[in-house]
């Protein structure tokens, strides 16, 4: 009978030229078929395995071998310290994304009502940080996918933000045009249709319509930053994360619709990625 130990060791084998982080992988895995932590598999490492566990343990390493996400093979991703449900019905939260949450918190008094939209909320990652980080916020989130908007609502249950109001629309298409906001936020499409990683790593797996827009990547952004202004109240402000080489393209297409003061914020990597104006 093999061991934990000898599994783990022959899964990295198997991933060592599909992932770049084979062991991670590998032990994340096992971790979630035995509904036990990391830490359990280095201090029981001598354990053996239930047969059950085993087959369901080598099916997940070969998904993973075929490149399927390991958010989706384990059903969530953790996003600002907390776990998220995932499928392939949304795009898996990035760490890059938590810099949009840290501005906006930055410019949530935590003592004061806000009116904050999340545009495309996808898993709902976004808008429940914000509604768990800032109680007194009004927060509605907006996706014109059912079944991501379903994910979002289970999410939201799971962190206690019932409060928040999920809408099905195609950006702000189902909104009448007496709703308004402080804050308007997205992590939209921003991908160009012919961009060679759309073929690499987990984005292969991902909801093309989360990732990819028309216009070199840019259209969703004019979408959004027109149709924005009619949403806004006095003084709001608009949010994008964006590609890390679209911030100028961004800027400008603000400066045409004459928002304000407008500002471009660097993530972990030193890239351009959130650029935000005030109307």
């Amino acid at each position: 009978m093999t061991t934990i130990k000898q599994h783990l060791d022959n899964a990295s084998d198997i991933l060592a030229h599909h992932s770049l982080s084979p062991r991670l992988d590998a032990e994340v895995l096992l971790a979630f078929v035995l509904g036990k932590n990391r830490s359990y598999l280095r201090t029981w490492d001598d354990k053996q395995l239930e047969l059950k566990s085993l087959e369901l343990f080598a099916e997940l390493v070969e998904k993973r071998r075929e490149g399927v996400p390991i958010a989706y093979l384990t059903g969530q991703r953790e996003f600002w310290s907390r776990d998220f449900k995932v499928s392939p019905a949304v795009l898996i939260p990035r760490p890059e994304t938590e810099l949009l949450i840290e501005l906006c918190l930055d410019s949530l008094s935590s003592s004061q009502k806000y009116a904050v939209l999340d545009l495309g909320t996808g898993s709902g990652a976004i808008a429940i940080t914000l509604a768990a980080e800032r109680p007194l916020v009004e927060m509605t989130a907006l996706d014109k996918s059912f079944d991501a908007l379903e994910i979002a609502k289970d999410n939201a249950v799971r962190h206690n933000c019932q409060h928040i109001e999920f809408v099905l629309s195609d950006w702000l298409s189902a909104l009448s045009t007496d709703v308004t906001f402080d804050f308007i936020l997205s992590n939209p499409p921003y991908i160009a249709q012919d961009d060679v990683h759309l073929s690499q790593g987990d984005v292969r797996f991902e909801p093309m319509s989360a990732l990819v827009a028309e216009d070199n990547g840019l259209g969703d952004i004019k979408r959004i930053a027109n149709d924005a202004k009619k949403h806004l109240r006095p003084g709001g402000q608009l949010w994008f994360e964006h590609g890390y080489n679209q911030a100028q393209e961004t800027q400008e297409i603000l400066k045409a619709l004459n928002y304000k003061n407008i500002k471009t914020y660097f993530d972990l990597s030193d890239q351009p990625r959130v650029t935000m104006g005030f109307i």
